[in-house]
């Protein structure tokens, strides 16, 4: 096994959090997995070079169509933000930058391949940027297909990432067309999407962050985009490993009902199960460094007798051997049932559980209400979204209450009574959407 640094390459843990206790003929059990990495990733301007055990590179993919002129701020805070993630980028990062219209256009440093970060190279892609300029038409899967091969041209990698910013709709090729650049690119790199302004459609950038297990936010105001471009590529730089996946082990009889993460955002991750053995799958978690992530694990098992008790899951953390070996084991965690006839043992809800069904029924209703606004649906959008109101005021996510603040009347936020509000912008309602799945962690 490849000798990694300490200080690259995270160390795992993973705790389950449960009421494993069922009554007689009970057969659902929940449970709250939280993995924790610590020690990873670098701190301050410390080189994350090949030899370092984790080598990263990134493509930053800039929306250049000629909706980025209007107004010209957003062209240019596209180029001063690009400029601010380059300077970001440690020294043996490789990186390269493309512009995206109808086509894909290597920007730097060209001819297919990557550049590796040192004061030079940075300062050549800040001079290649000043020439950026906006005309065309968008069409974002042709923008990760270019990416994925400029990533793929360097197979000494171990992190693979992508920054996209767009302003508008992807309105060159069909849905199917970004469907299909989406499936081949996923699992091949990590990618966080940004939309600009407010003529971009939030689903796209949200299910491209979403199939690329990266991050979506707005910045309706092109002159944050350079704060917010270093922080993700801070945030980047700090990854240590990449391709983890969780795994779950059942025994024969029990059926897994889903698994999402559900902190910092809810992501269902039930659909991209791959198999990996008798009665074992293996869900993408992405690339981690310094974090802690929440995971809810809901399956059903046969029905037993009071007294008996299971392994109703075994919970695993697996990271990809680098010399092309089995996946190595990372942490696991266990997931019990126990019968009993204690009403009071088997009838408690446990916290960490109540919480996150909480915040992902907050993150549903979000987007049912904005949906039910822009259909016209008045009663339903009052209904959802005072739901929302009841559902963030509970349990402490003020940051989504705050965001639901400017879209309905609050009357009391406790028994969810909203008033619709008659007139809102734009950007509040994209904001809001864009957010809904961003969760707060339980109080533990």
């Amino acid at each position: 096994m490849a000798n990694f640094s300490k200080s690259t390459v995270p160390q795992f843990s993973v705790d389950v959090y449960q009421n494993e206790f069922l009554p007689e003929g009970g057969r659902d059990v929940s449970a709250i997995v939280t993995v924790t990495s610590t020690g990873g990733g670098t701190t301050g301007r410390q080189p994350l070079t090949p030899a370092a055990g984790s080598a990263a590179g990134v493509v930053i993919m800039v929306d250049c169509s000629g909706s980025m002129d209007y107004p010209a701020t957003k062209m240019r805070g596209a180029r001063e933000a690009t400029a601010a993630a380059v300077d970001t980028l440690h020294d043996g990062t490789s990186f390269a930058v493309v512009a995206g219209t109808h086509l894909a256009k290597e920007v730097y440093p060209g001819n297919g391949r990557l550049a590796v970060a040192d004061a030079r190279t940075r300062a050549e892609a800040k001079e290649a940027l000043r020439r950026l300029s906006a005309g065309g038409g968008t069409a974002i899967g042709t923008w990760l297909r270019l990416a994925d091969r400029l990533l793929s041209s360097a197979d000494h990698l171990t992190i693979r990432h992508g920054v996209l910013l767009t302003d508008g709709r992807n309105e060159h090729e069909s849905p199917e067309e970004l469907r299909a650049a989406l499936d081949a690119c996923a699992g091949r790199f990590t990618c966080d999407a940004r939309g600009v302004g407010t003529d971009w459609e939030v689903k796209e950038v949200t299910g491209i962050a979403s199939a690329l297990l990266g991050s979506a936010d707005i910045v309706a105001d092109p002159a944050g985009l350079a704060a917010d471009f270093t922080a993700m590529m801070e945030q980047t730089m700090g990854k240590g490993v990449a391709d983890v996946t969780l795994r779950l082990w059942t025994p024969v009889g029990v059926e897994i009902a889903y698994v999402k993460q559900v902190a910092p955002t809810v992501e269902d991750l039930t659909a991209r199960r791959t198999e990996a053995g008798p009665r074992a799958g293996d869900y993408p978690t992405g690339s981690w460094g310094d974090e802690s992530r929440d995971y809810h694990v809901s399956v059903r098992v046969p029905q037993a007798a009071i007294g008996q008790e299971m392994l109703a899951a075994r919970v695993s953390l697996l990271a990809p051997d680098p010399l092309g070996g089995d996946p190595r084991p990372l942490s696991q965690g266990l997931v019990r049932a126990v019968w009993t006839d204690d009403l009071a043992m088997s009838t408690s809800i446990n916290p960490q559980v109540a919480h996150y069904t909480g915040q992902a029924e907050l993150a549903d209703v979000i987007q049912q209400g904005l949906d039910a606004r822009k259909s016209g649906d008045h009663d339903g959008a009052t209904a959802k979204l005072g739901r929302a109101v009841q559902l963030a005021a509970a349990s402490g996510n003020a940051d989504t209450a705050k965001l639901l603040s400017k879209v309905v009347d609050v009357v009391d936020a406790a028994t969810g009574t909203v008033r619709l509000k008659a007139k809102v912008a734009e950007a509040d309602e994209m904001t809001l959407e864009t957010r809904s799945t961003k969760t707060v962690r339980v109080k533990r």
